[in-house]
């Protein structure tokens, strides 16, 4: 590498630096520069953006099409709920126990269904959520049936002597900032590990990726589990949020709702995902007031990721951090 592409490369740094302060500074100030429905609406986006993530993986680094996240999403919510309801148990416990239950129920899952292909997959997973949404309707003494689980306490955490409770709308919105920057740069390094790189492989060309001797049934069963935990840690978030579980969680909305953060975001692309987020969910939530509205909105911007941006946004995300290069790259 020459001189002058060091130096060009350094240029770069140094006008993302600035940048990405910028955003950090808009993140943390959200809460009073809109009103406290915008801030909800940024909660809302910040809960969906974890599961999106792990679907990211799925789909836009190892090219699995899943339906399945609103089910781990619903497991992660009935076991945060329950273990906060029946035992109160702190926060981060529960945040870690939804997480740790919903990847393992994800390997009997996904032992069968990772043998499909194609359409025969999807139609599986989709049989989770529907399976999942059963149970929590059924099985009364655990889930208490339709009526859900209500009254789940604020989360407060315990360190040593000191104690503390996460309450009110600007609060819960830090909260939700921090754990989707931790699983932002989590899935950050998940992508740029060899683990990563050998996703990419099997999505790319897995027959070939399996003649280099890539284990890929094991990665993609590996990679199906994460994508479980993490949306069960936005199960979690979700139920403390709204305090309230029920079978509904469960809905196939929820699992189209992360397709579309991640199909319209741009599979593939970390970025894309948190600019989906914020685009669909953030525009839906905040739109909920005017119903009519809100769902034209919704269709408008469906149709124009169909006709005109079939890659989804990712090829805007591109241009834009292109152009913040060749800035740095001509100074």
């Amino acid at each position: 590498m020459s001189l002058t592409e060091t130096a060009q490369q350094a240029r770069r740094r140094d006008l993302r630096i600035p940048l990405a302060a910028v955003l950090v500074v808009l993140a943390l100030a959200a809460p009073f520069i809109g009103s406290r429905y915008i801030t909800h609406s940024l909660i809302i986006a910040l809960i969906f953006m974890l599961p999106a993530h792990g679907l990211n993986l799925l789909v836009g680094y190892t090219g699995l099409l899943s339906l399945a996240q609103a089910a781990f999403f619903g497991i992660g919510a009935y076991t945060a709920g329950l273990l906060a309801v029946t035992y109160g148990t702190p926060f981060y416990v529960n945040l870690i126990a939804a997480g740790a239950v919903s990847g393992p129920v994800a390997l009997p899952l996904g032992i069968p269904a990772l043998r499909l292909r194609s359409t025969s997959f999807v139609m599986c997973t989709l049989g989770f959520v529907i399976i999942g949404q059963a149970i929590a309707k059924n099985w009364v003494s655990l889930t208490r049936g339709d009526m859900g689980l209500s009254s789940i306490p604020k989360p407060y955490f315990e360190l040593g002597p000191l104690s503390f409770t996460v309450s009110g709308t600007t609060n819960f919105y830090y909260l939700a900032l921090i754990i989707g920057t931790l699983a932002t740069f989590a899935v950050w390094a998940i992508v740029r590990s060899p683990a990563g790189r050998n996703m990419v492989a099997i999505r790319e060309n897995e027959t070939l990726a399996e003649s280099l001797g890539v284990p890929t049934w094991h990665y993609k069963l590996i990679v199906f589990m994460i994508s479980a935990v993490f949306a069960g840690v936005g199960g979690c978030l979700y139920a403390y949020y709204l305090t309230v579980v029920s079978p509904l969680t469960f809905q196939m909305y929820y699992s189209t709702t992360m397709l579309i953060i991640v199909l319209g975001g741009g599979a593939g692309m970390i970025s894309g995902t948190v600019f989906g987020s914020l685009l669909f969910v953030g525009l839906t939530e905040a739109l909920r007031i005017t119903p009519e509205l809100r769902m034209i909105a919704y269709g408008v911007c469906l149709l124009v990721l169909v006709f005109w941006f079939k890659k989804g946004c990712a090829p805007l995300i591109n241009r834009f951090w292109n152009a913040i290069d060749a800035i740095g790259g001509a100074k």
